[in-house]
């Protein structure tokens, strides 16, 4: 059973959604496994707490 984690800035619930969608379709795609099979796990970090480059995202 796949287990796909995604760590990212807040998003939409409409995004997060469609991003499940396609990674599990990707997945059934390329392992020939069920839906069922997969799943996806979204972390969510604020952009005041990660940054690039020595700079908060949140300054950017």
């Amino acid at each position: 059973m796949p287990v796909v984690t995604v760590q990212q800035g807040p998003r939409s619930i409409e995004l997060k959604r469609d991003l499940v969608q396609r990674i599990t379709d990707a997945f059934v795609d390329a392992y020939r496994i069920p839906a069922e099979a997969v799943q996806v796990w979204i972390q969510e970090t604020p952009a005041e707490s990660w940054g690039q480059a020595g700079v908060l995202t949140a300054d950017k």
